[in-house]
């Protein structure tokens, strides 16, 4: 069996499990961006970094293809990314909580529960690396907070 063709049976039993399919990968997206875009906290971080909306929710459907359904659209490095990003776990929280209201929203329930897993694994992974790219260590449980000025813990 090629790694296509191994591909291809991981797709398709995740989507016979999940329902997940492109359009609704499409639908979760657009809608949890809509939330983003609103948030007094989120937005700004987003705004600051992305000119035209358009082609950051078209990668970020590649991207969740790729991990939801293992399509390999997408091509990017998203650690890269978000390394420079001037956030912590609240912002990480406050990510996943709108991700998981959106995807309770749009997705049947195992599609969901498929997105969030993953939405959790990639939210630990990203602040684990940020928090590394800072200096700071992170020991098992441990969340990364940035340190407002002035704090000298």
């Amino acid at each position: 069996m090629t790694a296509a063709e191994r591909r291809e049976g991981i797709t398709a039993e995740i989507v016979a499990r999940t329902g997940i399919t492109e359009p609704l990968i499409e639908r979760l997206v657009r809608e949890f961006y809509a939330k983003v875009r609103a948030d007094a906290v989120l937005a700004p971080i987003f705004e600051a970094r992305i000119e035209d909306w358009e082609p950051h929710v078209e990668q970020m459907c590649a991207f969740w293809s790729s991990v939801a359904l293992m399509s390999g659209r997408y091509q990017g490095t998203p650690m890269a990314r978000h390394l420079p990003m001037p956030v912590d776990a609240d912002h990480f929280d406050r990510w996943l909580g709108l991700f998981e209201i959106t995807a309770r929203e749009v997705c049947p329930p195992e599609a969901a529960a498929h997105f969030l897993e993953l939405a959790r694994r990639i939210a630990a992974s990203l602040e684990l690396g940020i928090a590394g790219a800072q200096g700071v260590l992170l020991g098992s449980g441990e969340r990364f907070r940035r340190k407002a000025a002035g704090d000298i813990r």
